[in-house]
């Protein structure tokens, strides 16, 4: 599903499910120890699914451990993000030599819970909604915002090494399956030139709503 919404140099891999050749190597063990069974299950597969991207790539298996901020940490020359929820699981990798970063967010597509919008939107981002909504309501845009901002901020952490906030990044949605994010706070300088904002894609389906940005 994802696929559809990356450039053909991002390797990606999905679940639906939990496969039960899904297993953690030992290094990561220690990060689930005491999580529950459902924690645990999501950590595992959306790990099974980076080491079947890694080895598309043709590297070796890796552990991979939550680093800063607890954005995982890939073998060197690659970029990577991963994302789960209720039946869903993705990793997304590629040679940093061909994408500089990528961020990938997925939800159950329904609407956010009440009083949410509010505390991870824009006034201006709301009306924006509102007109989505008004010409095309078979879409919740409010979760697809959320979706988007979360892909955002997983693109901006490894560049930047810094938080970015809900309110740090206006988001356009678009219909035709496109998104766009202006920074609202000085971004940090990549290939020589200030990042001033990201370009991604979205989708829907499988009960799901995904957001994708893979910057060259």
């Amino acid at each position: 599903m994802i696929e559809r919404i990356l450039p053909p140099a991002v390797i990606a891999v999905e679940a639906f499910d939990d496969p039960p050749e899904a297993t953690l190597l030992p290094a990561e063990e220690e990060f689930v120890a005491k999580a529950v069974d459902k924690r645990r299950r999501e950590y595992t597969t959306v790990r099974h699914c980076a080491r079947q991207a890694l080895g598309k790539l043709g590297r070796p298996p890796a552990p991979i451990l939550p680093g800063e901020k607890g954005a995982p940490q890939w073998p060197a020359g690659v970029v990577g993000s991963m994302t789960h929820c209720a039946g869903y699981r993705a990793a997304v990798l590629a040679e940093s030599t061909e994408i500089t970063t990528v961020g990938i967010d997925a939800e159950p597509h329904a609407p956010l819970p009440d009083g949410v919008l509010t505390a991870v939107s824009l006034p201006d981002e709301r009306t924006h909604l509102a007109d989505l909504t008004t010409r095309s309501p078979e879409v919740h845009w409010d979760k697809l915002l959320f979706t988007a901002k979360e892909s955002v901020y997983k693109s901006w952490f490894p560049l930047a090494h810094k938080w970015l906030g809900f309110s740090d990044a206006r988001i356009r949605l678009h219909e035709n399956g496109t998104f766009t994010a202006d920074l609202l706070v000085p971004g940090p300088v990549v290939l020589g030139t200030e990042l001033t904002g990201f370009t991604g894609q979205w989708t829907t389906g499988n009960g799901l709503v995904v957001a994708a940005i893979a910057m060259p």
